[in-house]
């Protein structure tokens, strides 16, 4: 059996719809025709990514695996406890919107005129206490499987802070899934902290400057385009983030679509600078759920996306396993042209 390719990935924060990121690493795990160099994950994907690599060090692909399915069960768990659920309506028509949940949009109205300090005064945040029960971060900070890097956005500066393997603490986690209007500022080392998404969902030039593996897997779970006029208020403020959100990263992809350009070109020399392979898995069935649905964790739902993780990694997978370690499977030039 030939040895597995060597790949790094870039996991995208998006709420619940991290499950679908579960789903893809979870294929890969059970596939192994992947070796993980390195992952960069911010939100969701930085959680994603602790808990494999706590898993990793403690069981190997197996213990990765049955660690994601711990942490998303958890998670699930703690929701059944939350105000924020489907409306009868919602369930009668078979969507995992929130959208018409008395309690989803008594919250949403609050959150644009009240702050997390006021609102929740004593910053009780389950997810906290999911994150912390599921993940070793001394077995994050023992694996020699994967380098790790993930993503915050300081407050003071509006810089991105990407924490090295060694740097990742409960603290840093949570710092880089911080959303502003639902959770107060994470401090560290005297320095509040929010979401990571808004300077980098994920960081991409990590795997550059960090490794030496030139194929990087995006798993993109926020859409990029959508071919409709926002109306509503909620609709606005929804795409307003979906567009921030992406942002940082079609800088980076431009980026490295410049200097694959130079070094095609000879301007660059390729002693000196690595040509880059960029991959993205996403699924069109993400396209049509409402901003209201990263909320939602009944564990349907969340298995629903892990099994289109699955299904989508697999299809990818058969399609461009050849391509890996020879070119790049997204046409940057089209997409930024």
């Amino acid at each position: 059996m030939a040895a597995p390719k060597k790949i790094n990935l870039a996991l995208q924060g998006g709420g619940a719809h991290g499950a679908f990121t579960w789903g893809v690493l979870d294929w890969f795990l059970e596939d192994n025709r992947f070796s993980i160099d390195a992952i960069t994950g911010t939100s969701a994907g930085a959680m994603n990514a602790v808990v494999l690599a706590s898993g990793l060090e403690a069981g190997g692909d197996r213990g990765a695996r049955d660690a994601l399915e711990a942490f998303w069960r958890a998670v699930s768990d703690q929701a059944r406890f939350s105000p924020i659920q489907r409306s009868p309506l919602d369930v009668l028509l078979g969507q995992w919107n929130l959208d018409h949940s008395p309690s989803y949009l008594y919250f949403d109205v609050l959150s644009r005129f009240a702050s997390p300090y006021e609102f929740n005064p004593l910053n009780v945040d389950p997810l906290r206490d999911v994150v912390k029960s599921v993940v070793d971060f001394d077995s994050v900070h023992k694996c020699s499987s994967v380098k790790l890097f993930i993503a915050a956005t300081n407050v003071f500066t509006g810089k991105i802070r990407v924490f090295s393997q060694q740097e990742v603490t409960l603290d840093a986690v949570m710092a880089s899934a911080c959303l502003p209007q639902l959770n107060q500022a994470v401090e560290i080392e005297g320095e509040p902290y929010w979401d990571g998404g808004y300077m980098g969902n994920p960081p991409l030039y990590p795997l550059f400057y960090e490794t030496e593996t030139p194929d990087v897997v995006l798993i993109q779970i926020n859409p990029v385009e959508r071919r409709e006029v926002p109306r509503s208020a909620r609709e606005i403020v929804n795409r307003m983030n979906e567009i921030t959100f992406n942002s940082t990263l079609h800088r980076e992809l431009r980026a490295i679509d410049f200097v694959t350009r130079l070094i095609e070109e000879g301007k660059l020399s390729r002693e000196d600078y690595m040509k880059v392979h960029m991959h993205r898995i996403s699924a069109e069935e993400l396209v049509p759920l409402k901003a209201s649905s990263k909320m939602n964790a009944e564990w349907a739902f969340l298995t629903e996306l892990r099994d289109l993780g699955r299904k989508t990694a697999k299809a990818w997978l058969d399609l461009h396993f050849e391509d890996i370690g020879k070119r790049s499977t997204i046409d940057l030039r089209g997409e930024f042209s």
